[in-house]
């Protein structure tokens, strides 16, 4: 194979154009060694000698399977279990006992759930609250899990993680009770308890969201970082037309709407921020 895996500047502002177009991601002048990293591992496997060659591919719209591949490698971040701990604690104590007498199923949305750590933590949560309060939330709860991998999405479905995967931010108690023996050695699989309130979708954050219906709840955490201001801006005024009225949604420790939008009433929560829809 050839050594020659550099791409030029120019090669590279080029793909950092199609990211952007393709699924909002902006990349920095200082990101080249991150496409090096995430995509050198695809060029074995399509056959292709040079980091430029592979780029310059992906970008045609003949080579789907190539395009999807990269979209994917790039797409692709590292989770854990009930990530910063304290969204699941603010939707447990506060946004379930505000839903506590609903008959109808409290709508979730979990919009990039990469390989579906969030998602399965939300119906975990559930399930610890329901057991303190059996007589609350009598419609139960629908979680919409979505991302733009296709590749996490299989594995969402699948359930089952390595030891590397089941430890990060998940307890022995947690393990014990939500979890069974994977078929692979050291793997574990979620109980179908669990698994029974997730429904997985593809979804671009840059598509509509008017299939998915209407919902009481958003998670969208450590995404918008990732988008320019525009981009922002477009995708949360789609979450504001897909939530019900005084709807909530979660963001990401380091994430803010401040200034890209007045459509949604800032809750302090100490520890964490929520942001809930005016009507």
């Amino acid at each position: 194979m050839s050594s020659n895996k550099e791409l030029n500047t120019q090669e590279y502002q080029e793909f950092r154009q199609f990211l952007e177009h393709q699924c909002g991601i902006v990349l920095g002048d200082n990101k080249l060694y991150l496409v090096k990293s995430r995509l050198s591992p695809l060029m074995s496997h399509f056959g292709i000698d040079s980091l430029a060659e592979l780029v310059k591919r992906s970008m045609k719209i003949s080579e789907r399977a190539l395009r999807s591949a990269v979209i994917d490698a790039m797409t692709t971040n590292e989770t854990l279990w009930f990530r910063d701990t304290y969204p699941f604690e603010i939707l447990v104590n506060r946004v379930f006992e505000e839903y506590k007498n609903e008959t109808r199923p409290l709508k979730i949305w979990s919009s990039a759930c990469s390989s579906g750590q969030e998602p399965y933590s939300i119906a975990m949560s559930y399930l610890e609250y329901k057991a303190k309060n059996p007589g609350a939330l009598k419609g139960g709860i629908k979680i919409t899990a979505t991302d733009i991998s296709n590749k996490v999405l299989e594995q969402c479905a699948r359930a089952e993680y390595d030891s590397l995967a089941i430890v990060r931010g998940l307890s022995p108690e947690r393990r014990k009770k939500f979890f069974d023996e994977g078929v692979k050695p050291g793997s574990s699989t979620l109980k179908d308890e669990v698994k029974q309130f997730v429904q997985f979708r593809h979804l671009n954050l840059l598509d509509s969201y008017a299939l998915l219906g209407k919902f009481d709840i958003i998670f969208c955490r450590n995404v918008l970082i990732y988008f320019s201001a525009n981009i922002k801006r477009q995708i949360i005024a789609q979450f504001r037309q897909a939530l019900n009225p005084k709807g909530y949604l979660f963001l990401g420790a380091s994430e803010s709407i401040s200034g890209l939008t007045d459509d949604f009433e800032m809750i302090r929560c100490n520890p964490g921020i929520i942001y809930k829809r005016k009507n």
